[in-house]
């Protein structure tokens, strides 16, 4: 059965455009929630050995050490993840003195995970580094396609399939950075280095399913009886269900990570799986209709 993808393509854009303007506006309100990576600070994980005690517990054994910028997180039964001002080794001990002196026959002793410290001027600058490494991962993505498909001159040139493949990643990442704004907003998610290697790989891998696609259009382009759009329909159809197979293995894994991993890999592993499900979605439904767009307009 052929399903038709092109035809249908309004809907596809519409759907498109809907979550990437939603993306937007959620950006522009709240932005994203930046972890320490970025912003400077601490943070510490610890694990209790019976059960983790009430945040207000927490806060109260640590007030007399005046930690600014307290921010107490539990993380299921017994861990939980504290986030404070950037502090010397002294006082990190002094805090796992005090967390450990909370009734330890209700809630045993603690654990440290793992501890994180970061100053401000260290953060701003893997904030600029991270923002340089994906603008020049998007142009090499540009350079690559437009090399590749470089005989491919008709209906459309080869460079307007970079620029394409270049707009389903823009797609895919805005909507992933539209989904965190929301949930830091809401649920306290925070941005991180771990956070970027996610988006990196998520264009990594949506621009290889959209090669994937590309390079059986063009195949088919010198032997098709078909026009333009029903070349790519046909196309489209032919590698649909290899990239669905594809992703619902690597998204099956992920989502078990989001839910029994631990803290510390749930927003990258997060991150992820929203990115593989944009990214296969834009790879069959917008990046496939928009060549054709470009050839509608060419052709006016």
């Amino acid at each position: 059965m052929t399903l038709n993808i092109i035809p249908k393509r309004k809907i596809w854009f519409t759907i498109s455009i809907i979550l990437s303007g939603l993306s937007v506006v959620y950006l522009m309100m709240w932005g994203l929630d930046f972890g320490i990576d970025f912003v400077g600070g601490s943070s510490l994980n610890i694990e209790y050995a019976i059960q983790s005690p009430s945040v207000t517990q927490v806060k109260e054994a640590l007030g007399p050490l005046d930690l600014d910028s307290l921010e107490v997180q539990p993380s299921g039964e017994r861990d939980m993840i504290l986030r404070f001002e950037e502090t010397d080794e002294e006082t990190h001990h002094e805090i796992l003195n005090k967390l450990n002196s909370i009734d330890q026959k209700t809630y045993g002793e603690i654990e440290e995970l793992s501890f994180d410290s970061v100053g401000p001027s260290i953060g701003q600058t893997l904030k600029r580094k991270s923002f340089y490494a994906v603008i020049l991962v998007i142009l090499a993505i540009i350079a690559y396609i437009a090399w590749t498909f470089r005989k491919v001159a008709q209906p459309i040139a080869s460079w307007k399939y970079g620029i394409t493949a270049v707009i389903t990643l823009v797609h895919d990442c805005l909507i992933v950075l539209g989904v965190f704004s929301f949930l830091g907003h809401f649920y306290g998610m925070e941005v991180d280095s771990a956070f970027i290697a996610a988006i990196l790989t998520v264009l990594g891998y949506s621009v290889n399913d959209t090669i994937v696609v590309f390079d059986r259009i063009r195949e088919n382009l010198p032997k098709s009886e078909e026009d333009f759009a029903g070349t790519i329909n046909t196309s489209v159809n032919q590698t649909i269900i290899r990239s669905i197979n594809t992703s619902l293995t690597t998204m099956l894994i992920l989502f078990t990570i989001v839910v029994w991993g631990g803290a510390s890999v749930q927003a990258f592993a997060l991150a992820l799986l929203i990115g593989v499900f944009i990214g296969t979605y834009s790879s069959i439904f917008l990046a496939s209709p928009l060549l054709v767009l470009w050839e509608k307009k060419n052709s006016l």
